[in-house]
């Protein structure tokens, strides 16, 4: 009789197997909800990660280099650029000169960027006529006709111009050209130099 007992006390296999569902459950069920708590807190932590400067981006972030003024020929000043235009048929005309002779600078053969007329003998100044950026301005050099002649300089309203000869007469003739600059300077303190021919005679 106690040998029975003893057998039917003993857990038979499906009732182990149930055992053991029923704690893997409880198990589970205990896990799930530390994990999902602990969730937002890890993705809180991450730290956001702040963009890095490329080479490329250090590159189009340089300022430009400035643009030097003497590029252009005009060195100095506020900055704006001397514009010597060449005289027409017009130009001369409406100028309404007075002299005896005339001298011009010329840049190439090409038409006066000065011209300027005098009286032989006289003290009277040489009146000429120059065109900056569009218009005829008035300038005068001192001793007549004469004056001009030998690396004359004008003056005008906020300009001073200065004439050098640069070397001997091209070519032969009663008045030939002769090599030379022509040096604007204007109040500013800004100037700039042409390089061309200066002629003086009938």
């Amino acid at each position: 009789m106690s040998q029975t007992l003893s057998v039917a006390a003993q857990p038979t296999p499906i009732a182990k197997a149930l055992a053991i569902a029923v704690c893997a459950t409880a198990l589970l069920a205990a896990c799930a909800p530390a994990n999902d708590a602990a969730s937002p807190a890890a993705d809180a932590e991450v730290p956001a990660i702040a963009p890095t400067s490329t080479a490329a981006d250090d590159v189009a972030t340089e300022p430009a280099a400035p643009v030097s003024d003497a590029a252009s020929g005009t060195v100095g000043g506020d900055g704006s650029q001397i514009v010597l235009d060449t005289l027409g048929e017009t130009d001369l005309g409406s100028a309404d000169l007075a002299g005896e002779l005339a001298c011009s600078f010329s840049e190439d053969d090409q038409p006066p960027l000065l011209y300027a007329m005098g009286v032989v003998g006289s003290q009277d100044p040489a009146q000429g006529i120059v065109k900056v950026a569009g218009y005829v301005e008035p300038v005068r050099a001192p001793g007549g006709f004469d004056g001009m002649t030998q690396n004359p300089t004008f003056t005008g309203q906020g300009k001073t111009i200065r004439i050098e000869e640069t070397g001997a007469a091209i070519g032969g003739g009663e008045s030939p050209p002769r090599p030379a600059t022509l040096t604007y300077q204007r109040a500013d303190g800004a100037s700039r130099t042409f390089e061309g021919r200066w002629q003086c005679g009938p």
